[in-house]
């Protein structure tokens, strides 16, 4: 038997339970049915045949998980941060433990090879062990003395906080929202994406079995328009942390307004990766092919335009092409796919307009451009030659295995290409003249930028992006500053006389 019959046994295994009934809420320790008698299907974009019904959450839903996670609240925010180490602790240990199933359900129902998946439930346990062991730091503040008085700052968790996960990669990226938030103080109610609805559950039952108390970690599933729009809406969340496209970050804005939610935002990108004609370009063309081809394209710091200088444009876009060529597409539980399908038909019908919008505006299709045939949502790995930047296949988010090369005539030029766009997330340069990286670094209008680096992640730098990128920042102490209040106490020393009036 094959690896690829092997994994699919144990899909079949491991989802026979959310195939014979429909996948519930998480609500207070607990799977819940729901309250709406509502569900929506669940595809694998392998074959789109159903992978099962999952409740459909609406206001009543949401507002119950809202209760919850107010009660609970009220115990988990007086829990020192030494004991929230240990829970969160045991909660990493217990995502170790299963990081198989995770990582095979996650690949069924999304599309991201096994190959990255297999990766990607081991660093969401890497995201609970880092913020575990701030917990018990998390409170702290600064000393600020002053003449006559002595003041002091002290942290507090905000509240419950609404979490909203995107479909790519959702399991670690749900980990880089809630294990922060819980870290913190703040129970949580988290909406996943409705196309990859399945390892959101598993998390929440793993959470709670690992000893994590009733109503600190919610799930609800459903819609955005219908669960998504209750969440931002709900009086009794204080917060809310979203992963997704700008669009439904702007409607997350306004339903936020009238309860003065705190937003945190992370966005889309259309990020350059540029290559100056001293790089080490073979460097140079690992990451690039690594950082736009990798996880289906789906991924928001992908490099998905490729600005090259124009004195090696054909020689690098040849070698582009060349290594395009060899990835391996496929079903994405064989070991040795390097790229998958896309999440959902509506997201792969998207995709694969962009196709002729090359051709419209004029780019040059040199490598890829097809759907691939039948029933699964395969596209071929594409490269688009000949661009400008003004094209559509330069300017919007195509969020797939496609990459657009432009080239420039030099520095200055690179960078007006560079941040001629409405987005900010991440750049990429790269360049053996390290006064020309850093100039790059702090010129380029983008929130995050590696020099001769791919996406390199550490974990307590600021992680965010500028423009319709998004608002704020995750990782390290930058996770706290959203999650918590800062409060400040001033107390006077004995010397202090306050001021008389109407003596």
């Amino acid at each position: 038997m094959s690896e690829l019959e092997t994994n699919l046994g144990d899909v079949e295994r491991i989802l026979v339970r959310f195939r014979n009934k429909t996948l519930p809420h998480f609500i207070n320790g607990k799977p819940d049915p729901g309250r709406s008698n509502e569900v929506f299907e669940s595809v694998t974009p392998i074959d789109n045949s159903l992978i099962g019904q999952v409740a459909s959450g609406n206001a009543e839903d949401i507002d119950v998980a809202c209760q919850a996670a107010e009660e609970a609240f009220k115990e988990w925010k007086v829990i020192s941060g030494k004991e929230r180490k240990k829970i969160l602790h045991k909660v990493a240990d217990a995502i170790v433990d299963n990081a198989c199933e995770i990582a095979l359900v996650e690949s069924y129902d999304s599309g991201q090879p096994l190959k990255f998946m297999s990766k990607a439930a081991i660093r969401g346990a890497e995201n609970f062990r880092f913020f575990a062991d701030l917990a018990p730091t998390a409170r702290d503040g600064q000393a600020l003395p002053a003449d006559e008085h002595i003041n002091y700052s002290i942290r507090q968790p905000i509240g419950p906080v609404g979490v909203i996960t995107p479909w790519n990669t959702p399991f670690m990226l749900s980990t880089w929202k809630i294990a922060p938030a819980l870290a913190a103080g703040c129970t949580v109610v988290h909406k996943p994406a409705e196309w990859s609805p399945y390892t959101a559950m598993m998390l929440s039952e793993i959470a709670h079995a690992a000893g994590l108390p009733a109503g600190v970690l919610n799930c609800v599933q459903g819609l955005g328009e219908s669960a998504g729009k209750s969440l931002t809406e709900h009086p009794a969340i204080k917060a809310v942390a979203f992963v997704g496209e700008s669009t439904t970050g702007s409607h997350i804005t306004r339903q936020g307004a009238d309860t003065l939610k705190r937003l945190h935002l992370e966005l889309g990108g259309k990020n350059p990766v540029i290559v100056f004609d001293d790089a080490d370009l073979d460097r140079a063309l690992d990451a690039v092919v690594f950082m736009i081809f990798s996880l289906n394209g789906e991924r928001c710091t992908s490099s998905s335009r490729l600005l090259v200088h124009e004195a090696i444009q054909d020689e690098f876009t040849a070698k582009v092409v060349a290594r395009v060529a060899k990835l391996k597409v496929g079903n994405p539980l064989d070991p040795n796919t390097e790229v998958g399908p896309l999440v959902h038909d509506r997201h792969f019908q998207k995709v694969c307009s962009f196709f002729g919008y090359a051709v419209e505006d004029g780019a040059k299709i040199v490598a890829g451009g097809n759907a691939v045939a039948g029933n699964g949502n395969f596209v071929e790995p594409t490269v688009f030659a000949n661009a400008r930047n003004d094209m559509r296949i330069a300017q919007q988010e195509i969020f797939g295995p496609v990459l657009t090369v432009i080239p420039f005539k030099d520095e200055a030029d690179a960078l007006a290409l560079a941040n001629d766009t409405e987005y900010g997330l991440a750049g990429y340069v790269w360049t053996n003249d390290i006064g020309r990286g850093h100039r790059m670094a702090q010129n380029l209008d983008a929130g995050m930028i590696w020099v001769n680096s791919e996406n390199n992640r550490h974990l307590p730098s600021p992680f965010g992006g500028m423009k319709a990128s998004g608002i704020g920042r995750d990782g390290g102490d930058y996770s706290f500053e959203f999650y918590m209040e800062t409060k400040n106490v001033c107390v006077a020393l004995g010397t202090h006389r306050v001021p008389k009036l109407g003596k």
